[in-house]
């Protein structure tokens, strides 16, 4: 009995009370707890550097040692989970990863970033960080975008994963996305605030009218431009109709950039329907962007019925516009088959109006054919682009083969 109350007794007591301090590391409450004390020293404000102790700012009181020293300083994965991220193949390891990222909330958030960070580093894990940041950002959207202020590389890892925390983010809550956006602008008291593209980016997943609303609202620059090209990319999804509707309506403050991105929407659709491409372009007025427009439809058809493009080029009625096709039609046609090319021309009567495709036609065979190359020049029927294109091609000749082009010369001397 007495060696009970000596050596049993304490003994029995020791284990209660680990047992009693497992229910309450077990408990939700526990977890809030350390993640609350955790979240407060490791995701402050942007612009703090993150501390590396994990410990609360109170020391523990005397009647908790145990629960200092049960506490680990990283949570460990499973082993499983450690296997994979550190050697699985890609199949298995994403695999992994998206099941640990689909569970993913305040209780394991510790565990899924470590999964994370045991992949290598840079633009090879910019999927699992889309995963990371877009889970993160449902229940913890703050924390997700100081872990990436704070913890990812500046140069290969860092806009991406903000910007995915806030389409994330944006997804959830427009307007405070918007706020954060605004309150940390990078490019500070600048108007061009690019953690507005994240939100464009989240904002288009599930709510297109309220993307290109925030997309018109933004001023001239570079965040205006990269929203865009999102948008454009996302409308020539939903079907050409839309793309040319929104294209239509698109900026007219800044006409480069209205440019660029009507020819990068005549390209997309282009690949999708060539005949609507045509009728949208046809009846486009005229400006830059319409013959960036004209430029991919042509690019497109060549590729696939030059003959029919021909033809359409052919019917165009508004005389700009033809001149800009047929030039455009010669470029890309010539260097597929410049025979075609060729029997297509000669069904266009000598006027200025083809003289800039023969121009062109000239310059694409004078490497290949001088002969026939300045024989297409001497019909140019304007006097200082005829005499142009024969001079050039007659230089290019005479590296290529001299003699020939001093026969040629003295022919045409004798003739005239």
């Amino acid at each position: 009995m007495n060696a009970f109350l000596k050596v049993g007794l304490p003994w029995a007591i020791s284990l209660g009370t680990v047992f009693f301090v497992g229910l309450y590391l077990g408990s939700e409450k526990a977890r809030e707890t350390f993640l609350s004390n955790y979240n407060s020293v490791h995701f402050k404000d942007p612009g703090e550097k993150p501390s590396t102790s994990i410990s609360p700012e109170k020391p523990p009181t005397t009647s908790r040692p145990v629960l200092k020293k049960a506490l680990p300083a990283t949570p460990s994965m499973p082993p499983n989970l450690l296997r994979i991220m550190q050697g699985g193949d890609i199949v298995e390891r994403l695999g992994s990863y998206l099941d640990a990222v689909r569970s993913m909330d305040r209780s394991n958030v510790k565990q899924v970033v470590k999964a994370f960070e045991e992949l290598p580093s840079g633009y090879g894990r910019h999927l699992e960080m889309k995963l990371l940041m877009r889970s993160w950002a449902n229940f913890d959207p703050k924390a997700a975008l100081s872990y990436a202020l704070n913890s990812l590389d500046a140069r290969s890892e860092r806009k991406f994963g903000i910007s995915e925390a806030l389409a994330g983010w944006a997804v959830k809550d427009e307007k405070a996305a918007i706020e954060w956006a605004y309150a940390n602008n990078p490019g500070n008291e600048t108007m061009d605030n690019p953690l507005l593209v994240g939100i464009v980016k989240g904002l288009m997943e599930t709510n297109l009218d309220a993307a290109n609303r925030l997309f018109l609202s933004l001023p001239q620059g570079n965040t205006r431009w990269q929203a865009s090209s999102l948008l454009a990319e996302k409308y020539s999804e939903e079907g050409v109709k839309s793309a040319i509707k929104w294209a239509q309506v698109y900026p007219s403050d800044d006409p480069g950039m209205r440019e660029s991105m009507l020819g990068q929407i005549g390209a997309k659709i282009a690949r999708i329907d060539l005949e609507a491409t045509a009728d949208w372009a046809n009846n486009m007025e005229n400006e830059p962007g319409t013959f960036r427009v004209l430029e991919n439809l042509i690019h497109e058809w060549t590729k696939k019925a030059p003959d029919a493009a021909a033809t359409w080029v052919n019917s165009l009625s508004d005389p700009q516009k033809k001149l800009h096709a047929m030039n455009e039609l010669t470029r890309k046609w010539s260097a597929v088959d410049p025979v075609a090319t060729a029997e297509w021309l000669n069904t266009q009567p000598p006027s200025s109006q083809t003289d800039p495709a023969i121009a062109t036609f000239v310059s694409s065979i004078r490497g290949q054919d001088p002969q026939g190359a300045i024989d297409w020049a001497m019909s140019i029927t304007d006097e200082n682009l005829r005499q142009k294109n024969v001079d050039e091609t007659l230089r290019s000749w005479q590296r290529k083969d001299p003699e020939k082009a001093e026969e040629w010369i003295k022919k045409n001397a004798l003739e005239n």
